[in-house]
């Protein structure tokens, strides 16, 4: 009930003549391309409306974000936008937010008390979307590598995915497994690959990357320690760096695609609805993912 008496208040000072919509984005991922690509998206949709908007990024740092977050509070802007972020690791600093009226929108992050909206995809679904698509490529068996970031809880819930699909099929075996170091997400990978690739060579036969930026680094390492080998390599996002390494027919064989501009778009118009005094739609929005291989590209490889 507090949150309903204070934000049609929000809405009548943001309305006002000569003051600006004031809104910060944060987030500890802005070095991630597809994290940067939903915050400049929303800084677009915000512009669109004449919103003033601040991007904070902590370098993967969660207790300078739960700071942060705490600080922005007490700076009273119109609404915060949270990026990537596991509403479990802030929620007292949400909670403080929705206690001074200010809403909060997550994007690609988890639903949560006093959390206005989150949209995202289904990262479970992707999990077991890009589990299925890798397994059924090497015919239900096989030895494959596992590249995770569990912290991002979006792709957690990825490795949760492949979790429930292994379950069904026993022939297939993780032989090697790498928490990636974010920042730097690709070189921490490759370097990884590189030391994985020494140990096992032939004898690995998929690569399973919970985002594109590990498989982007499993590529380049195949390219400088084993160029030859026949292992797949697939991933999520869509990063654009992965669709050119499948049209180019490496390793890399397919993405899924989130849509994070639709992602962003979404958050604004929930957004702006509060803003004016009413509510969201749903508290949790699905925006749909769209697998990118080679086919869908137009691309023929041998």
């Amino acid at each position: 009930m507090k949150r309903l008496a204070l934000l049609p208040l929000a809405a009548l000072l943001a309305a006002t003549p000569g003051m600006a919509t004031e809104i910060t984005i944060l987030t500890p991922y802005i070095s991630s391309i597809p994290t940067n690509e939903m915050a400049q998206s929303f800084k677009a949709e915000g512009d669109k409306r004449g919103w003033s908007t601040t991007i904070i990024d902590t370098r993967n740092d969660f207790g300078q974000l739960a700071s942060r977050i705490e600080d922005t509070v007490n700076a009273r802007p119109d609404a915060i936008v949270l990026i990537s972020v596991d509403h479990a690791a802030v929620g007292d600093q949400v909670k403080l937010a929705h206690e001074a009226g200010i809403p909060v929108i997550s994007l690609d992050g988890t639903a949560g008390e006093d959390v206005t909206v989150n949209v995202t995809s289904n990262n479970f679904d992707l999990g077991v979307a890009l589990s299925e698509n890798l397994i059924r490529e090497l015919g239900g068996k096989g030895k494959i590598v596992k590249f995770f970031h569990s912290a991002h809880p979006g792709v957690h819930q990825r490795e949760l995915g492949l979790d429930e699909v292994l379950k069904n099929y026993p022939d297939v075996e993780i032989v090697a497994e790498h928490y990636v170091k974010v920042p730097g997400p690709i070189d921490d990978s490759r370097i990884a690959m590189e030391n994985i690739l020494r140990q096992y060579g032939d004898d690995i036969d998929g690569v399973w990357a919970a985002f594109d930026d590990p498989g982007i680094g499993a590529e380049l390492a195949a390219e400088s320690e084993r160029p030859d080998a026949k292992f797949i390599i697939m991933g999520i996002d869509g990063n654009e760096q992965a669709v050119q390494m499948i049209k180019d027919c490496t390793h890399f064989k397919s993405t899924l695609r989130q849509d994070f501009p639709r992602m962003a778009g979404i958050g604004a118009e929930e957004l702006a609805k509060v803003l004016d005094g009413g509510t969201v739609s749903e508290p949790e929005v699905y925006v749909p993912a769209v697998e990118i291989t080679a086919e869908t590209l137009g691309v023929t490889c041998g």
